[in-house]
């Protein structure tokens, strides 16, 4: 019985490297995303164009919406884009009102 008890230790100790491992891979796209949000905005700015497209935001949940294999559901994933979004249009306007990326990351 302890074999047993130690193989399931040791296989939640591998799945719990694995979702450590996704979450890095996630803070690094989550940062390459907001990199490219903040050029996004450099550019609109430059151009006197509005940082907020409610049409962008829209189409950009129709896409992860599409885009979603599950288990989680379209409205977990609309959620989550929702945050994203939110916090990529803070570092825009961030760097809008400093005129310059906001790049700090403490």
């Amino acid at each position: 019985m302890q074999l047993a008890e130690a193989q399931i230790g040791e296989h939640l100790d591998d799945l719990r490297k694995k979702i450590d491992a996704f979450d890095e891979a996630l803070v690094r796209l989550l940062n390459a995303r907001a990199a490219c949000a903040l050029e996004i905005g450099r550019v609109k700015g430059q151009l006197g164009l509005a940082l907020y497209e409610p049409d962008r935001e829209g189409a950009v949940l129709g896409h992860v919406r599409r885009a979603n294999p599950g288990p989680l559901d379209d409205e977990a994933i609309c959620r989550l884009f929702e945050r994203v979004i939110d916090e990529a249009r803070r570092l825009e306007r961030g760097a809008d009102a400093a005129g310059n990326p906001a790049d700090s990351h403490a």
